[in-house]
């Protein structure tokens, strides 16, 4: 059984359509990387997959679970974290696991446990009491993690979750999502570096509501003959709008050398 099983899955606004008609399978313990611009349809396919958001239309499945009648059961046995690290700044490191721990109905002892490893993970030993609002973005981000599986989800929720923080922490980031890959958490991530997308198990490029290509990242990039995920990237987005990136700077016209000024 697929961790995540998605069949012709679309979500309408009104008049909008913001997911159309998109097929999206993960196997248990894959890494699976969702890519696309902005307003792509990623946040609204996460957000169906969390039990957030009912489809509109098609069927899916989360962890056995209905996308349609079982929402509260999948938002109970998946993990979610977003890029803006899902903590409440106002509370404490030690404040915000508590928080997470009772959501997720952890008994005294296992919560006990829990936030002393989870403390050591993120490497905030001697900050407990401080407030989360003054960490930095690396600490912030492993304090998130630690919140978003103090439960054990087998599937694990990661939109953008390293946008804003430093080289050294997003590597660190990953080698976690390894290790949690290891022992068999499902992980569906966005991202926009590529570099981190390239490390995925398989990554689905999405465009407009709908899956425009999927597969193994060092297949895709043999395949379109290019040199990285980028050039797929960026290939795929200019065949969808039919205008490459250098004909959009070529539209500031103004800046091009021999123009006057306007004074």
């Amino acid at each position: 059984m697929n961790a995540v099983d998605l069949k012709k899955i679309s979500k309408k606004f009104h008049q909008f359509t913001a997911v159309k008609e998109m097929n999206l399978a993960i196997q248990p313990g894959e890494i699976y990387g969702l890519l696309g611009p902005n307003g792509a349809g990623k946040s609204t396919t996460i957000k169906m997959i969390c039990g957030v958001l009912p489809p509109s239309a098609g069927e899916g499945h989360v962890l056995g679970y209905d996308l349609q009648r079982e929402g509260e059961k999948i938002k109970q046995h998946i993990g979610y974290m977003s890029q803006k690290f899902s903590l409440y700044e106002d509370l404490t490191v030690l404040e915000n696991i508590r928080f997470f721990s009772n959501i997720y109905g952890l008994t005294k002892k296992q919560a006990k446990e829990r936030m002393e490893q989870i403390i050591q993970m993120a490497g905030l030993e001697g900050r407990a009491n401080q407030m989360t609002g003054h960490l930095s973005g690396g600490w912030k981000q492993r304090l998130a993690l630690g919140c978003a599986i103090i439960h054990k989800p087998k599937l694990l929720i990661l939109d953008e979750p390293t946008a804003g923080v430093d080289p050294v922490s997003r590597r660190l980031f990953w080698e976690m999502l390894y290790e949690l890959s290891a022992q068999g958490i499902t992980i569906l991530v966005t991202t926009h570096y590529m570099d981190e997308a390239q490390s995925c198990d398989r990554v689905g490029f999405v465009f407009d509501g709908r899956k425009l290509l999927e597969g193994e990242p060092e297949t895709l990039i043999k395949e379109m003959q290019l040199k990285n995920l980028e050039d797929v990237f960026i290939k795929l987005v200019e065949q969808e709008t039919q205008m490459s990136v250098k004909t959009r700077f070529d539209k500031l016209s103004f800046i091009k050398e021999g123009e006057d000024a306007a004074l």
